[in-house]
């Protein structure tokens, strides 16, 4: 009947209107058992999973929730997909748990993250390269960890990050620039860590002493090593102990006394100082091939590392290069390496022919020099700035070249040449 039809749809329109706000809603309110899930005033989805012994992350949390609280927990492990039910989340406290494992991708999806606290954990092996998506982060908190290092560009993409706290860890040293790429950063905490204060934070003390972030407790981040400064401040370390490199380059006067043997031996010297004392490093650039020499390759016996033979290194700095020829033109760089810092000077090497063709190069580069002479080449000093390269002109004599006396040099082994060098360099 017409009437009862209509009644019958009236009697349906408040269920069908409750089914359909319940079917709109349904995937909003979401929430495990475990967790009791909310809606703020700002219209963000919380879900208050703490104190609740869990061990793991809940399954069954919404799409839509932008606070989960997981605090306090016995969460041990966090997986590539352990938050992949929540790809709006903006604020993540993890803090309290007794997490060991962080999976690689365990944070790296989470692209609207804001806030995420790790502290009082058991991390001591961090997937770093996560953050690099977390762009928006701000605060971060990773402090009562079991933290040993951190890489240089560990936190490079985080332009936003205003707060961070990486305290009681077991931090021995920070790599020069840590912190460089942080604009927004306004508070950092690395207090309680035990820092070996070699020279390799002593960048910490001078960063510290310019930056305008407020480090918190700064008195508190102490030396646990050396001896002679454990206890002091890291801001305390001397600032004589710890001087950046400088470096000189020459190219040398033939040695009296010593007989070269066939063909031009090219003599570079390289002056270092500092402290603690650099280590000399070579680089070699031809139009064939580069080069890195990282130490002396010539041991106190005259032999030398067949693979290195060319290139003759001695402990004092100096280098030969026995019969130098065009394949041998190109810039040569030394480099001097300590633990404040580098520096480096070269020089860019050209061979001519006896019969004095460099007037023309000389003419077009002022600052060019040249080597030559009875003695195969003769020194000067380079610039010590490191600043550009200074261009060498080599220009070589017959091979039977007479000496002071008039007689004939005479070709000696390569053997005899080393121990030569040795004796005259290396004492």
């Amino acid at each position: 009947m017409p009437g009862t039809e209509h009644a019958q749809e009236g009697r349906m329109r408040p269920l069908l209107c409750c089914l359909g706000l319940a079917a709109l809603l349904g995937p909003c309110l979401a929430c495990p058992s475990a967790c009791s899930c909310s809606t703020k005033k700002n219209g963000r989805l919380l879900a208050e999973c703490a104190y609740k012994d869990l061990q793991e992350v809940p399954e069954g949390l919404s799409s839509n929730v932008t606070i989960l609280t997981l605090s306090a927990n016995r969460i041990g492990w966090l997986g590539q997909g352990s938050f992949a039910e929540v790809p709006e989340v903006q604020s993540l406290w993890l803090g309290y748990n007794q997490i060991g494992v962080v999976e690689p991708g365990a944070f790296a999806s989470l692209v609207h993250l804001k806030n995420l606290d790790l502290s009082h954990n058991k991390i001591a092996d961090f997937p770093w390269q996560d953050l690099r998506n977390l762009s928006g982060l701000q605060i971060l908190k990773m402090n009562n960890n079991r933290l040993a290092g951190l890489p240089r560009d560990a936190f490079r993409a985080l332009k936003d990050l205003r707060s961070l706290w990486l305290n009681d860890n077991e931090l021995t040293t920070l790599a020069e620039g840590t912190f460089d790429d942080l604009p927004s950063l306004s508070q950092l905490q690395i207090f309680n860590n035990p820092f070996n204060c070699s020279c390799k934070v002593f960048w910490l003390k001078k960063w510290t002493e310019n930056t305008s972030v407020s480090i918190t407790k700064g008195g508190s981040t102490l030396c646990v090593a050396p001896g002679r400064l454990k206890g002091r401040a890291v801001t305390d370390i001397p600032d004589h102990h710890c001087i950046a490199p400088s470096v000189q380059l020459t190219y040398l006067s033939n040695l009296d006394n010593t007989v070269m043997y066939d063909g031009l031996t090219l003599t570079l010297h390289c002056s270092v100082a500092g402290s603690p004392p650099p280590e000399i490093r070579w680089k070699i650039q031809t139009s064939s091939r580069r080069i890195e020499i990282n130490g002396p390759n010539v041991a106190r016996d005259g032999s030398v590392k067949q693979s290195q033979e060319r290139f003759l290194v001695f402990k004092n700095g100096t280098m030969a290069i026995p019969n130098f020829s065009k394949e041998n033109e190109g810039i040569y760089t030394c480099l001097a390496v300590n633990d404040v810092g580098t520096r480096d000077v070269s020089v860019n090497v050209a061979l001519a022919g006896s019969e004095n063709p460099a007037e023309d190069l000389l003419r077009d580069d002022p600052q060019a020099s040249h080597l030559g002479g009875q003695s195969c080449y003769k020194g000067d000093e380079m610039d010590p700035s490191g600043a550009g390269e200074k261009l060498v002109i080599v220009y070589h004599v017959p091979r039977e070249s007479k000496s002071r006396a008039g007689g004939v040099v005479p070709r000696v082994c390569l053997g005899t040449l080393l121990l030569a060098l040795g004796i005259a360099l290396c004492c």
